[in-house]
């Protein structure tokens, strides 16, 4: 493969992955050094740079990522928002929610906890790949574990999930065993 063909086939691997890519995975499908790897990427970096293109290259230590231009992001965002044919139900949040403070979670505490079944609420969180299986309970049966992942903190604006507002406190009257 040339050096352009390689430049060209740098460029796809980078935008189609969408995500940082090690130098060394890189150098191993272009067939050529981590340094000859990091040389392209420079030089495509500066060159959607000097030519204030809509897309940026971004090193992350030894990994490269494609991105949108800064400037563009509110362009973006606008389009983003009216592309959301689907707002997440009620039901959803709430199973979102519950997965979120209480994870690692099974169907049935979200059953349990909501008072109903929740198998669509957590098909559709799972299908927007807002919470993700992450291993199994050890209890018979061997239930699913569910947790919240990366595209749940994007989705709303979390760095971790220490970010979080705390749960509001239970007020007087309203917990199991209080009242008259």
């Amino acid at each position: 493969m040339e050096r352009r063909e390689q430049d060209s086939a740098l460029e796809a691997i980078l935008f189609a992955l969408g995500e940082p890519v090690e130098e060394e995975r890189l150098a191993q499908a272009l067939a050529c050094t981590p340094q000859q790897v990091r040389e392209r990427c420079q030089a495509l970096a500066r060159r959607y740079e000097t030519e204030q293109a809509g897309l940026r290259l971004l090193r992350m230590e030894s990994r490269w990522q494609m991105v949108s231009a800064p400037q563009y992001g509110e362009v973006i965002q606008t389009l983003l928002a009216r592309g959301k044919a689907d707002k997440l139900s009620p039901a959803a949040l709430e199973t979102l929610a519950l997965v979120a403070y209480f994870q690692p979670v099974t169907r049935v505490y979200l059953d349990q906890a909501r008072g109903v079944d929740c198998s669509h609420s957590l098909a559709l969180l799972l299908d927007r790949e807002l919470v993700a299986p992450c291993g199994h309970l050890d209890a018979p049966g061997r239930p699913i574990l569910y947790k919240t992942t990366p595209a749940f903190l994007r989705a709303f604006g979390l760095e971790d999930l220490e970010d979080l507002p705390p749960l509001p406190e239970e007020a007087p009257g309203e917990g199991e065993g209080e009242g008259p």
